[in-house]
């Protein structure tokens, strides 16, 4: 059987996406994308994913809160995301993180909730699922600190250096790559994704936004066009596709600890 792409980062419960899920994954299925994780932005829209997700076999979930959603958390969002986290479909953490670009909550509110976060997880065994921009140097020292070293944490979006890549495996986690890779002023990025290693190379598409090429002028972005960014990285990286598709696949299974047998199911 020809195995197919894992989506491992969209936004299912955003605006157009959320109003035609079951077009949105069969459009996937059709174009080779068999699973994707939807990701929880906040404790309504995590929730909103956990139910997006028990109702779709191919779709999994993750909670937490975002940098930018940090300065609205309130007062009980630890407590409600360790039960979220008990969810059976609910993967991983994230996502979490710092983001310094727009500083949409105050710095150390990003901080406080990013901590707060990490210690919810802390005795868990699930993966994280890391929001960082222009904020390396902050992020990595928080992860550090509390232990995550060696842990499964991937850098969604990576859009960092050479050096911040290498920083970030020392440190023994991983990075994704997003449609930013097809971009035409994206050289250094796609050298990382060039040489990156093949067992812990990881797709995402962060729909609905950042559609690739050559569909970057298509809005909004959904998993069907993965197909495109799987299709860039192995002619840049010198692979036959189903090579590609397939190991990325395994390595999403194995990060995020899903079957590794999807439903041929599209939409219930």
């Amino acid at each position: 059987m020809t195995t197919l792409l894992t989506d491992t980062h969209a936004h299912l419960t955003f605006g157009a996406l959320a109003g035609d899920v079951t077009g949105v994954l069969s459009r996937a299925r059709q174009a080779g994308v068999s699973r994707v994780i939807t990701v929880g932005t906040d404790i309504a829209d995590s929730r909103r994913a956990a139910r997006l997700a028990s109702t779709h076999p191919n779709v999994y979930a993750t909670a937490g809160i975002h940098p930018h959603e940090a300065a609205k958390a309130g007062t009980t969002y630890c407590a409600e995301l360790g039960e979220l986290l008990q969810e059976p479909k609910v993967v991983a953490v994230g996502e979490i993180g710092l983001d310094y670009y727009y500083d949409f909550s105050d710095r150390p509110t990003q901080q406080a909730v990013f901590k707060a976060q990490l210690e919810v997880v802390r005795g868990l065994d699930l993966p994280l699922v890391v929001h960082c921009r222009e904020a390396i140097d902050d992020t990595v020292a928080i992860l550090h600190e509390r232990g995550f070293d060696g842990r499964r944490v991937v850098f969604h979006c990576f859009t960092g250096s050479a050096g911040e890549a290498r920083l970030l495996a020392d440190h023994g986690w991983w990075i994704s790559f997003t449609g930013i890779v097809t971009f035409r002023k994206s050289a250094v990025l796609r050298a990382i994704a060039r040489d990156y290693p093949a067992g812990q190379l990881m797709l995402e598409t962060d729909a609905p936004y950042l559609s690739p090429e050559p569909v970057r002028k298509v809005q909004p972005n959904q998993p069907a066009h993965l197909r495109h960014t799987a299709e860039f990285l192995a002619d840049l990286r010198g692979e036959p596709l189903e090579q590609l598709i397939e190991q990325s696949t395994r390595n999403a299974e194995t990060f995020f600890s899903m079957s590794n047998e999807p439903s041929t199911e599209a939409t219930e």
